[in-house]
């Protein structure tokens, strides 16, 4: 028998030629795996709409409105405060051109408000750090004194301080 009549698995090795050189990229092959498992059930696109969210409909209304679900129909549920809920219900019609543009096909056909507390916070809470003991500011400094870049001290200066900060 004739051995080119055989799958190149069962041959041995592909010649260098016919392999790829070097390492691949795991994100692409993961990616090509899991389309078909996410995409039956729209969870792709909806991770995309949570991650840009803000740049879709805008800043003022991620503040008061978080995609939820999506289903095949088309229908997007969102999650809105109660005060906004009357405003998003009558810009209904731009937000799903947002939303459609951002996607780039009509994958959203209407909305589905539901009105209660969304599920991350508005704003992101947070304090400054505590001033640092003069000798932890001091030890600080003298560890970025060598860093001519003055943006690029100050922002570790200030990363500096909150992980000191944190470990007390």
């Amino acid at each position: 028998m004739n051995a080119a009549k055989w799958p190149r698995s069962l041959t041995g090795p592909a010649p260098t030629s016919e392999r790829g050189h070097g390492f691949r990229a795991i994100g692409v092959a993961v990616s090509k795996l899991g389309a078909p498992i996410v995409g039956k059930r729209g969870g792709g696109l909806l991770v995309r709409l949570k991650t840009d969210w803000p740049a879709i409909v805008g800043t003022d209304w991620a503040a008061v409105s978080w995609p939820t679900a999506l289903a095949r129909d088309g229908c997007l549920k969102l999650r809105a405060t109660p005060a906004a809920a009357l405003e998003l219900q009558h810009r209904a019609p731009l937000l799903i051109e947002r939303v459609n543009v951002f996607l780039g096909h009509s994958a959203v056909t209407r909305l589905i408000l539901v009105q209660g507390p969304l599920p991350l916070p508005a704003t992101p809470s947070g304090s400054p750090p505590p001033p640092l003991a003069p000798g932890e500011a001091a030890a600080l400094d003298e560890r970025l004194s060598n860093i001519t870049d003055r943006e690029l001290r100050a922002a570790l200066a200030r990363f500096g301080r909150a992980v000191i900060a944190i470990r007390r």
